[in-house]
């Protein structure tokens, strides 16, 4: 009787043989079941927010550009920098996201092929063009806003401290799209603005 005792301790349930096998094979079904409804309801999401956009050869297209600065607040709200370079015509689909387009000489150091999302759709409309001439993109399509002018000068306190600040106005924009900055950072990177 020594070799043949089997022992079982209480709350342990052994599965054996086709039983293993068809409950595995059922958490494995039901885990698949729940990432396809998880993956099809997050789809959804994402299909509520974005208008599928789909381009012919010959259209028209603005290329979005992302603008890289050394004035930190422009940065943060990009409200004075064009997002959009451009148009620029679609030579060919080359797949179900992915256009060629007819890029400048002056971009012909990048890849002409980009993915849907970085088009807007051309309207035509002349206030729309922004010249590249007029903007020094460097390689990875990044632009640095240059200030123009000071229109004015305020001292704020914060934490019993004095900090003085200055607005000023990026590429020969408007006044009214001015942007407050830090008066010691803009003279240390544009004297040029203060004269003396």
């Amino acid at each position: 009787m020594e070799g043949n005792v089997e022992h079982h301790y209480v709350g342990e349930d052994m599965v054996l043989g086709p039983e293993l096998m068809q409950e595995t094979t059922d958490k494995v079904k039901m885990i698949r079941d729940k990432l396809r409804a998880t993956q099809s309801r997050q789809k959804r999401y994402h299909d509520m927010c974005r208008k599928p956009l789909e381009f012919s050869d010959g259209d028209l297209v603005f290329l979005r550009v992302r603008p890289v600065t050394g004035i930190g607040r422009v940065m943060k709200t990009r409200k004075l920098t064009p997002r959009f370079v451009g148009p620029y015509q679609v030579i060919e689909r080359i797949g179900p996201v992915a256009y060629r387009i007819a890029l400048p000489p002056s971009l012909s150091n990048l890849h002409d092929v980009f993915h849907v999302s970085q088009f807007k759709k051309y309207m035509s409309d002349p206030s729309h063009v922004i010249e590249l001439d007029n903007l020094l993109l460097r390689e990875n399509l990044t632009f640095e806003a240059t200030p123009v002018r000071i229109i004015d000068k305020i001292v704020k306190q914060l934490r019993g401290r004095e900090i003085p600040l200055v607005k000023v106005i990026l590429n020969k924009n408007k006044e009214e799209d001015a942007t407050w900055e830090l008066e010691t950072k803009m003279r240390a990177s544009y004297p040029n603005l203060f004269g003396k």
